[in-house]
């Protein structure tokens, strides 16, 4: 998520509410999970989810999970995004609180949060919650919304903020006043096409006008093929098409060629497990991106950059003629490909839609499986918190925090766990010494969210922990699980977020109704060219013997 060309020692970041919290601005694909509670060695390929237990995902009682809870779960999740949706214009806001039949809507929107509503929608009618017919209406008038926007004609990109009720881009922040220089999102634009995606072929009858949006849509805009001299490109944070006053850093070009210039971040997205590279795939799947592109992004930083977490292990592959550091992170006797932050978000949402386990299995097959097992001991054995599950989401205490498990992220100043903000510092082999290698963990906030992520890989332990969450902590409501809660003080964060109750959704339709999402998702373009390219590769991730 950073620039490798960048002189400074420290990379600028951009998370995926950076601009928020600023207020600038496959047929069948199997089911690839860890055995419950146990994650995969080097030389171990993806079991099925049927070897958990005896039962299916469809039968009432599958392996200990109560099929109708999960039922119950997505019906009041999908009563959430109905609240935050606005009648008129079927536009979500990006969160709300305050009773279902009467939401405090935020006032703005993004194109994450529509396409998390229009996969979501798909979601509802393949658990039975609303009928065909809602469905296609819903989405037809979200998409007829979306064909009347502004948006940037040369690239076919999307404005990052557009107010929900009546979709005007927005240049006023809501909750402050101030003035936002309307931005487009390279991340925020993969989402959405990603949901377009998903949409055109699980509902044909809105194919036309998905297509009409998605075809227009050129994620070459954001690359910038020079950003590694000698290696490669990358993706760019984004750009304003009109200069932004004051200025706030960037770089003029047009990596299209069509239209006038524009004015990029001056940052690119260069490590590969964040949430980025769903927009690679989709570029790279229609031929926008060339492949190389994959492997232009790090594993790991450099093992010589002492300023990151910690010093990664592993050694250097050669794929399509890039030198890649395979290297990894160490923790409790594992070795895990980092993300920056070392959240769930960064590191298992693009798996919503590429099934990536299944499909690179000497890869996210080892390193998606050990993520969750790492978030997963890190919360119950080091913590000590009794629950797990760590991903940027609301701060009971008001705002929004990126919370994460620090030693699993790259980031030096690291994603919290707790409300107290402790750090952990093991230092750095050879160079750094720790300086607090043993913490004392304080009130562990819980993203729900991040639980569902997991299911995927332990479906088990994620529903016996969400079990936990809402009978214990009494973090639920009437839509659905809130956005965060902290462990021990009972302080719960009592609003919903649009892209958070998308994600429930979104891994809910994967494990329990036949990857809904992924093979819709990978028709067409993408099987063909993703598959075989991120099939080569093998992680420096494992089990350490």
């Amino acid at each position: 998520m950073t620039d490798a060309s960048a002189v400074l020692p420290k990379p600028i970041i951009a998370n995926r509410r950076q601009l928020l919290v600023g207020g600038a601005a496959v047929a069948a694909v199997g089911l690839t999970v860890a055995r419950p509670g146990k994650a995969y060695a080097a030389s171990t390929a993806p079991a099925s989810v049927t070897s958990a237990s005896t039962t299916s995902p469809g039968d009432q009682h599958w392996g200990g999970i109560d099929r109708g809870t999960i039922q119950r779960w997505a019906q009041d999740t999908w009563a959430s995004m109905v609240a935050l949706t606005d009648p008129a214009t079927g536009l979500p806001a990006d969160n709300m609180s305050g009773p279902l039949a009467s939401p405090t809507r935020s006032g703005y929107t993004s194109p994450t949060n529509i396409g998390g509503y229009m996969w979501s929608t798909v979601i509802a009618r393949e658990l039975g919650i609303i009928s065909a017919w809602e469905c296609r209406k819903r989405l037809t008038q979200t998409l007829r919304t979306l064909a009347g926007l502004k948006h940037h004609e040369p690239s076919g990109m999307f404005y990052n903020w557009y107010d929900e009720a009546n979709g005007d881009v927005v240049t006023v922040w809501p909750e402050n006043g101030t003035t936002v220089y309307p931005f487009l999102s390279s991340v925020d634009n993969g989402w959405f096409a990603a949901a377009l995606m998903v949409v055109r072929n699980a509902e044909p009858k809105v194919a036309a006008l998905a297509n009409s949006l998605l075809s227009k849509m050129n994620f070459g805009m954001f690359y910038n093929k020079d950003a590694r001299p000698g290696i490669g490109g990358l993706l760019r944070g984004g750009f304003w098409d009109v200069e932004p006053v004051p200025p706030q850093g960037f770089v003029t070009g047009n990596y299209l060629g069509i239209g006038p210039d524009v004015f990029y971040t001056p940052n690119h997205y260069d490590i590969l497990v964040s949430e980025p590279r769903i927009a690679t795939y989709i570029g790279i799947a229609h031929g926008q991106i060339p492949p190389e592109a994959y492997y232009s992004t790090m594993r790991t930083f450099p093992d010589n950059w002492d300023w990151q977490e910690q010093k990664p292990v592993g050694d250097h592959h050669t794929y399509m003629g890039i030198d890649v550091f395979e290297g990894a992170y160490t923790y409790r006797g594992m070795h895990i490909v980092p993300s920056w932050g070392g959240d769930m978000f960064e590191a298992l949402m693009p798996d919503l839609f590429v099934p990536e386990a299944s499909w690179a299995p000497r890869s996210w097959g080892i390193n998606h499986a050990l993520t969750v097992r790492a978030q997963r001991e890190f919360g119950l054995d080091d913590a000590k918190y009794g629950y797990w599950g760590f991903s940027p989401a609301s701060h009971p205490g008001g705002g929004y925090t990126a919370w994460g498990v620090e030693t699993l992220g790259m980031d030096p100043g690291g994603y919290i766990s707790d409300m107290q903000g402790t750090h952990i510092d093991g230092g750095f082999v050879g160079i750094r010494p720790a300086t607090n290698p043993n913490p004392k963990w304080g009130d562990g906030v819980v993203t729900p969210h991040a639980a569902f992520l997991a299911m995927q890989y332990e479906p088990v332990e994620a529903y016996d922990n969400l079990v936990k969450i809402e009978g214990k902590l009494k973090a639920y409501g009437d839509g659905g699980f809130y956005d965060a809660v902290a462990v021990k003080s009972g302080v719960i964060a009592e609003r919903y977020l649009s892209l958070d109750q998308a994600m429930v959704l979104g891994a809910i339709g994967n494990v329990f109704c036949d990857n809904v999402i992924r093979r819709n998702f990978i028709k067409g373009d993408v099987e063909t060219a993703i598959k075989p390219l991120i099939g080569i590769e093998e992680f420096g991730a494992g089990v350490i013997s």
